[in-house]
């Protein structure tokens, strides 16, 4: 078996630091949540969706219209306010559009967190949480 060792010295530090840094996402992956704004931005992801308590109902959103359960909108923590996403539910395929005009709790691990109305048009059973893809039909 061969052992190596690996001198750190000044000039390697840097990019060390900087494998550290990229490598971060993948790690909190490894321990099962995901921090959606260190991710890559693309037009397609897959993750968990969630949908509203009614405690928001009336209040004011990130973007700063009030929060309505009958509208079809989201929140998400990294794409621009007025993002319009298609998301679809994997386990019937059954789609919905929503625009993005909220975020999420910095410490939310979900892809988005959907309006009731965008919910039921998903036809969310059980605990809440469903496994979605979500894609990007229109930047804000």
């Amino acid at each position: 078996m061969i052992k190596m060792t690996i001198i750190f010295n000044k000039a390697f530090t840097p990019y060390f630091m900087i494998f550290l840094i990229m490598l971060g996402p993948v790690v909190s992956a490894a321990q099962g949540k995901v921090n959606y704004r260190k991710v890559a931005q693309s037009d397609s992801a897959v993750g968990i969706a969630s949908f509203y308590s009614n405690k928001f109902i009336g209040k004011k959103t990130a973007s700063g219209e009030v929060f309505s359960q009958d509208k079809l909108t989201c929140a998400h923590n990294s794409l621009p306010m007025g993002t319009i996403l298609k998301v679809t539910n994997l386990n019937n395929e059954k789609s919905v559009v929503v625009r993005v005009n909220d975020r999420l709790h910095y410490r939310n691990s979900r892809l988005v967190d959907l309006s009731r109305a965008a919910a039921k048009t998903l036809d969310f059973k059980g605990s809440g949480l469903i496994k979605v893809r979500v894609e990007v039909l229109k930047r804000g």
